[in-house]
């Protein structure tokens, strides 16, 4: 299993020179990757930083978000257009990074809702956009992967049925889709169930707790979820996803007004050694 760390918890642009000791003692921790948010694609900044983490023994994956702007399912096809350019363009960043995985909401934007559930037309321009984007991607040697989230943050996918159907619909190779903890909480009504039906498309997961803290010190239920994803004989790579209030722009995204935990390192060294004692326990 390799077992990473999403840099979310400290900021939304790890490039530069700011984040290069936390990133050893990432490492040092045991940590084998960290996820990356390309939010604002910047190819030399990528490779610079790909260039670092290589160096440190970091492997990478990416992630980034659509807006309003951005969003596959907007009306406008100007929207869908930029939405398609912008996955273009973060995978052109994440071969730079020397990522081969692009994850996160990248079928519709953050947090726009229009009052009703998702329509046909939408679905399918959301298709169209995804394989579009994984052609795209599949240039620069990327595969992107849809992250279903909760019916509160996004309205298109919402459970794991969801997001495999979207696999299926979409037909390529280069796209798949990924699990979160978090979200499976709220909106899935079997863990066992959610995970069996998605095993064939499923290439990440993002270990969340249920108050986005430590994981492991909340309500989400482990046992089944760690035992189903032994069931399936999942391969790809456990990665933490946790939240703070230290960024104001993610925090008003993810509804975080109060600190969960004492210390963002301490929620990594905590969290990662939950994950290992986990998935390393018979």
């Amino acid at each position: 299993m390799r077992y990473g760390m999403n840099m979310l918890l400290w900021t939304a642009d790890a490039t530069g020179e700011k984040f290069l000791s936390l990133f050893e003692r990432l490492k040092k921790m045991g940590f084998d990757s960290v996820e990356i948010p390309i939010m604002a694609p910047d190819v030399k900044k990528c490779a610079e930083l790909g260039k670092r983490l290589e160096n440190i023994g970091l492997m990478r994956t990416a992630l980034t978000v659509l807006t309003s702007e951005t969003n596959l399912i907007g009306a406008d096809k100007k929207q869908r257009r930029a939405g398609v350019a912008h996955l273009k363009d973060v995978s052109e960043c994440c071969q730079a990074l020397g990522s081969n995985l692009l994850v996160g909401p990248i079928y519709a934007a953050l947090g726009v809702f229009t009052g009703r559930g998702p329509t046909k037309d939408e679905w399918g321009w959301a298709a169209e956009g995804l394989r579009e984007a994984a052609e795209g991607a599949k240039k620069f040697g990327v595969t992107l992967a849809a992250e279903y989230l909760n019916r509160f943050e996004i309205y298109l996918l919402n459970c794991s049925a969801d997001a495999a159907r979207m696999v299926k619909d979409v037909n390529h190779a280069n796209f798949r889709m990924m699990y979160d903890t978090f979200h499976a909480n709220i909106e899935e009504k079997d863990i066992t169930e959610a995970l069996s039906g998605c095993a064939e498309v499923l290439i990440h997961v993002h270990v969340s707790e249920n108050d986005r803290s430590t994981p492991g010190k909340g309500a989400v239920n482990w046992k089944e979820t760690f035992a189903a994803l032994k069931t399936i004989q999942y391969k790809g790579s456990l990665t933490i996803e946790a939240f703070g209030p230290a960024l104001p722009e993610l925090a008003a995204a993810t509804k975080i007004w109060r600190r969960m935990f004492e210390d963002e390192e301490q929620l990594a060294k905590d969290g990662l050694a939950f994950m290992k004692l986990q998935w390393e326990t018979p």
